[in-house]
């Protein structure tokens, strides 16, 4: 037997080459399609529709390039080389016979090939997209442009017109988001299994230590549960949006978008609209560049923030100009620079308001020179050491003189996207963001049975928090969050969690027009006493 390889000369019919063009489009779509979902979800876990298209529409200022290398290397070459075998197979024209001693056989020509092209093309271009479907549910992409829902207009709570009685003396409040810059989060399933945790040693003892000493909430028995993730809150600007303004994160309507100046959700009057109407200074710090994904553009739209950056550090000689660890700074030097700035804000006689966002669970997790590895893994040694950190910075926090009339809130904003940490953990295993309020308001009024059981998400945590400061919240509502230390239940526990998230996933009208919308009421970002010096 002899294999004979020829070239085949058969003349091309007119439109071949078109259609060979075609083939080859729709197969590189579908590898694209596949290859970027499945980096996507290594490289951050699973992200819904409307995350990605609010990250696509949003400014990328700052982004690690990291990102960026990972994309082009594990991704866009992988799918360019598969392509390029794909176009070599559709355009090289050739015949394989099997030649025996009586007869030969034809094993492939030109009819095969272009009946496998046409199937191996259509089979990846529809696989692929279905599998891109599904995978960032992109029907509720649909459902949150061409279906309609009323939910939100029904039960939101218009924050700037309910009674807020703050007590007379205005407590301070020190607002710690416990993640990496828009990627990871603090879990209690970072404790060990004996707590209800995932881990056989716990990774985060002193914040389990912390837990004592304050009030946390749970969705189960356990001490140490947490919130759900409805529509619009799986990532870090969502989840900081949510706490913000009680409101999902949804998609840009008609008529705006995240990413520009005082123009960030103009509708809403949000906790930061609050606590500067009421005098307060407030100051947010992040370790990266806040003009990723429009953060400085919510903070400083809502409340008048100071915005304490990457770059702000750099003009400011925090840093030297050449500076950067992963997004920007790492969290020894944020810890450092939030304690000058809180003994600032003290000093400035007002009430303050402090918030800050750690970053040293960044994937895959920055780890201070100053520690040893307590652990294999580079993460889990980053999580033990960011707790401690934290543990550190609140100690230090209690030993100041503003501590008596100070609130601390700790919050992991949303579930980690380190999928490989995550790997091998129980699919039935209820992942849930570490949270927890320290000294609270001793004119705090607590229902005892507001800790466990509870249906609730990043939204409550807007009136949770005025509560927890000594804020009266006539009706114990604003927007969709509800004060969680009430007895009144959440939007979750009064309609069914899948109901209300259904309803928050289709397009809401009055969102669009009111919340979103530059054309809606814009929100004063200066106090009525401060209004009347520009008058």
């Amino acid at each position: 037997m002899k294999i004979s390889i020829t070239k085949e000369n058969k003349e091309n019919k007119k439109g071949t080459k078109a259609v060979k063009i075609v083939l080859c489009i729709l197969f590189m779509l579908g590898v694209m399609f596949t290859i970027f979902t499945q980096w996507s979800n290594f490289t951050y876990g699973p992200v819904s529709g409307d995350q990605m298209l609010i990250n696509l529409t949003s400014p990328t200022d700052g982004t690690d390039s990291g990102i960026y290398v990972s994309a082009l290397t594990k991704a866009l070459l992988p799918s360019v080389i598969i392509t390029i075998l794909f176009v070599l197979f559709v355009f090289l024209r050739f015949k394989i016979v099997l030649n025996f001693k009586n007869y030969s056989a034809i094993v492939y020509n030109e009819n095969m090939r272009k009946t496998f092209s046409v199937i191996l093309s259509l089979a990846v271009f529809f696989g692929g997209l279905a599998y891109g479907i599904n995978d960032f549910k992109l029907y509720d992409l649909y459902k949150a442009y061409f279906v309609k829902s009323s939910f939100i207009e029904e039960n939101y709570v218009e924050p700037k017109e309910t009674k807020l009685i703050f007590p007379e003396k205005k407590r301070n409040v020190i607002y710690i988001y416990l993640e990496s810059m828009y990627l990871e989060s603090m879990e209690n399933s970072y404790m060990s299994k004996d707590l209800g945790g995932m881990e056989e040693i716990n990774l985060i003892p002193k914040l389990t230590q912390l837990a004592n000493e304050g009030y946390s909430f749970s969705d189960t028995d356990n001490k140490f549960g947490g919130p759900k993730t409805p529509v619009g809150s799986q990532w870090s600007l969502a989840s900081m949006t949510n706490q913000m303004t009680g409101l999902p994160m949804k998609v840009p309507g008609d008529y705006n978008s995240y990413g520009s100046s005082g123009n960030f959700l103009p509708g809403a009057w949000t906790f930061g609209d609050v606590l500067n109407n009421e005098g307060y200074e407030q100051t947010v710090m992040v370790g990266a560049n806040a003009k990723f994904g429009g953060l400085e553009y919510l903070f400083s739209s809502h409340g008048n923030y100071k915005v304490m950056d990457y770059n702000y550090a750099i003009e400011n000689g925090l840093l030297p100009n050449n500076y950067k660890q992963f997004w920007g700074f790492e969290d020894d030097k944020l810890y450092k620079f939030a304690k000058d700035e809180i003994t600032r804000l003290y000093n400035t006689g007002k009430p303050f308001n402090m918030t800050l966002e750690t970053a040293d669970t960044h994937t895959p997790g920055y780890v201070s020179p100053q520690i040893e590895n307590v652990f294999n893994n580079q993460y889990a040694n980053a999580i033990y050491y960011s707790q401690n950190e934290v543990y550190k910075f609140v100690q230090w926090i209690k030993q100041q003189p503003f501590y008596d009339n100070t609130t601390i809130i700790l919050i992991g904003d949303h579930l980690s996207m380190c999928s490989d940490f995550f790997k091998n953990v129980n699919k039935n295993y209820n992942r849930t963001q570490y949270n927890l309020i320290i000294n609270p308001s001793p004119e705090l009024e607590i229902s005892k049975t507001c800790f466990n059981n509870r249906i609730w998400s990043n939204y409550d945590m807007y009136p949770t928090v005025l509560a927890a400061m000594g804020v009266k919240i006539d009706g114990n509502r604003l927007a969709l969050g509800t004060n969680l230390f009430s007895n009144e239940p959440t939007v979750f526990e009064q309609y069914g969690y899948d109901y209300v998230n259904k309803e928050l996933a289709k397009k809401s009208t009055f969102f669009n027009d009111k919340i979103l919308s530059p054309n809606g009421e814009k929100v004063s970002l200066r106090s009525s006493k401060e209004n009347e010096k520009y008058e």
